[in-house]
């Protein structure tokens, strides 16, 4: 079984994002393929990249950054779950993204956007495809884009999909279970 992070990218304390995140951690959890792990980087709390040596080097002197490296080595996939802030993704991520570089090589990630507009974030998931692809990642094509998030937000704090919102979901964790058994390409 593949060992798949669920990554709640938003560090806001009021984040409706946390709850898509639990959804989808859920639903990945009823899937054979993946055992399962929520990382919200709200707790992780990384300050910003503070690593006097390149993160290629993987020569980490402060502690965060060893935590945040032993946790992200120890998947073998990833779901972003993301919002859209300003028509792209948030800082937080982005310097999450860039504490490491060995960590991510190879591996499959999934991308899950929200925002409050009608645009669901996808506008965010074009701009980080690169970022990802930089890193060594591999993103999966397919996407989950969740428009209108307070509308889905229960008052107990759950997320309240629709059925195209599971229909995406169940897509995307396909998709990255396909990803971590097919061929890699080779380097360029």
């Amino acid at each position: 079984m593949s060992r798949l992070h669920v990554i709640s990218a938003s560090t806001r304390p009021t984040s409706l994002g946390r709850s898509v995140a639990r959804w989808i951690t859920e639903l990945a959890t009823g899937n054979a393929s993946f055992d399962t792990r929520l990382v919200d980087l709200g707790e992780v709390a990384l300050p910003f990249l503070d690593e006097p040596e390149h993160p290629s080097e993987r020569r980490y002197i402060h502690r965060h950054t060893k935590e945040w490296s032993v946790m992200t080595d120890a998947a073998d996939a990833f779901v972003i779950v993301m919002p859209m802030y300003n028509g792209g993704f948030g800082a937080p991520l982005k310097n999450a993204i860039d504490f490491l570089y060995q960590e991510w090589q190879g591996k499959p990630v999934g991308l899950v956007s929200y925002s409050a507009g009608a645009s669901g974030g996808a506008p965010a998931v074009e701009m980080i495809r690169p970022v990802l692809g930089r890193v060594g990642l591999r993103p999966a094509v397919t996407s989950l884009s969740i428009p209108g998030i307070e509308d889905r937000i229960e008052q107990d704090g759950r997320f309240d999909p629709l059925p195209e919102h599971e229909e995406g979901a169940r897509a995307v964790l396909a998709e990255v279970a396909e990803l971590l058994t097919a061929p890699q390409p080779l380097p360029a």
